[in-house]
């Protein structure tokens, strides 16, 4: 009598299934010696909030980069480069994010509404000067339509000259701007401005990153962090080309969003996610007592001071075309030679098998982007310094390669959860969907969620949730469903489990 052999299984997770949780290694401690002039405000800051010390870290270095950026362009390896700084942090709600940026943030917040006054009574003289520019041409127009003399009319016309141009925006930040508006922006506003959102899952999801305009958004933004010009064409409009503006970038996010942006292969693929000096700080929530609110706050009323000063400063542009015309900010030997050996050992650790080669993007644009730290520093200490030196570019070296560390960090853990968040899909579909006990790789195919109907992913999926308990693999040769398989897994289900 042929009957069904003892379906044998191994043996896995007594204790039954594991949730299916993401395991990050910790990140290392934040250089904060390396800030050089912007360490006593990021410390005040940190003192008054407990927040991790990258957190206003992050937002000193871009908002000392959105202040000095239209001044000047620092020599790089690979040719002159803008200050620009694009800054990613990710940490949970309650990490006082907000509050650091709000600190930091103060003195060009009150910049902004003082120019903002100015505006108003600029846009009020602009006005009646507006007005009488268009009296003055239509009484011309009206009169030429009787007058013999042509030539006259034209050289009157050519008198009154262009019609007067409104004042500029006097806003130096924006938070959720699409391409067409931060086109706008810079047409007609300020040359030099920066993003700044303290929940910047807000824009990451909102229309300018969607999937009609997310590559559209992402190669404008290359292109500002790179210096080039912008360049619109639309059917109304005609074609715009902008030259000479430059945008800084502090986005803060959640940990959920930050995994979804940084597993989408476009934001890697085009170079935008590796642009940005990335960091996900160790949390301070449950240690932040009273006790221990730092008491020196001295560092903070000296960053509001250079601030507003920078702020102040009229930025070296065309007065017409508002086209920045920054200077060039060279290395000194020292910084070069430091530079270069940066360079090479960043290179060398790309190689098959090192250390950065999953992160080639990102390192390889690590020099860059110590040259731009090291130019803000340089500039913030002294905005007519006429070189970057050895120390400052030591330190902006320092930086670069912990956020080239967190990089690496984090996009390991990005993987991690694409594929979780894949194991998980299969998960549920098998606890809700598949009726038999058992399942095969040829299920799947046939049979399973549309998204992951591949062999290979499929096999790499039911060998994570085999890790994780949700599965238990069948000796070879097993009758399933009246075949016997090469290969087959039964379904475990927690005690709990209500899916």
């Amino acid at each position: 009598m042929n009957t069904r052999p003892e379906i044998k299984e191994t043996p896995y997770h007594p204790e039954g299934p594991q949730p299916l949780m993401r395991e990050i290694a910790p990140g290392g401690t934040y250089p904060v010696d390396a800030l050089g002039p912007l360490r006593p405000a990021v410390e005040a800051v940190q003192g008054m909030t407990q927040a991790p010390l990258a957190i206003p870290a992050a937002s000193a270095l871009a908002v000392a980069s959105l202040a000095v950026q239209g001044f000047a362009n620092v020599e790089t390896l690979g040719g002159d480069r803008p200050l620009s700084l694009f800054v990613l942090t990710i940490a949970e709600s309650g990490e006082r994010k907000t509050s650091c940026d709000e600190k930091l943030m103060k003195a060009l917040r009150e910049h902004e509404r003082k120019q903002a006054g100015v505006q108003a009574e600029a846009i009020q003289t602009w006005k009646n000067a507006q007005a009488l520019w268009k009296g003055q041409r239509e009484n011309i127009l009206k009169a030429a339509k009787q007058a013999v003399d042509t030539d006259a009319s034209k050289a009157d016309l050519d008198a009154i000259g262009p019609e007067p141009d409104a004042p500029p925006s006097a806003d130096r930040t924006i938070s959720e701007p699409t391409y067409e508006g931060l086109t706008k922006l810079f047409a007609h506003g300020n040359p030099s401005l920066g993003l700044f959102h303290d929940d910047a899952g807000q824009f990451l999801g909102g229309h300018a990153m969607n999937r009609e305009n997310r590559q559209k958004t992402m190669a404008a933004f290359n292109k500002l962090w790179q210096g080039d010009p912008i360049q619109r064409t639309r059917a109304g409009d005609g074609h715009m080309t902008i030259y000479g503006r430059r945008l800084s970038v502090h986005l803060m996010v959640q940990p959920i969003v930050a995994r979804t942006f940084m597993a989408d292969p476009l934001a890697a693929g085009t170079g935008f996610l590796p642009r940005f000096l990335i960091c996900e700080p160790p949390s301070t929530i449950g240690s932040r007592f009273q006790a221990n609110i730092g008491k020196d706050f001295l560092g903070l009323p000296g960053f509001e001071a250079r601030l507003r000063d920078i702020l102040e400063t009229e930025m070296p542009m065309d007065q017409r075309t508002r086209e920045l015309q920054p200077r060039k900010l060279r290395l000194s030997a020292e910084a070069r030679d430091l530079l270069v050996a940066f360079s090479d050992e960043i290179e060398a650790a790309q190689a098959p098998e090192g250390a950065f080669e999953a992160i080639k993007g990102s390192a390889s644009k690590a020099a860059e982007q110590a040259a731009r730290i090291a130019g803000v520093l340089t500039l913030w200490r002294e905005l007519d310094a006429p070189e970057v030196c050895g120390e400052d570019m030591a330190n902006a070296i320092q930086l670069a390669k912990y956020y080239l560390s967190e990089a690496l960090r984090l996009a390991s853990a990005a993987i991690i959860s694409a594929e979780i968040k894949k194991a998980e899909t299969l998960r549920v579909w098998l606890h809700k969907k598949w009726t038999h006990p058992e399942v095969t790789v040829r299920d799947l195919v046939r049979h399973g969620p549309s998204s992951l109907r591949d062999s290979p992913t499929i096999r790499e999926i039911l060998l994570m949730l085999e890790s994780h308990g949700w599965l238990a693999r069948l000796d070879a040769g097993t009758v399933v469903r009246g075949s016997a398989r090469k290969e087959a897994w039964r379904i475990v289900r927690a005690t709990s489990d209500t899916d």
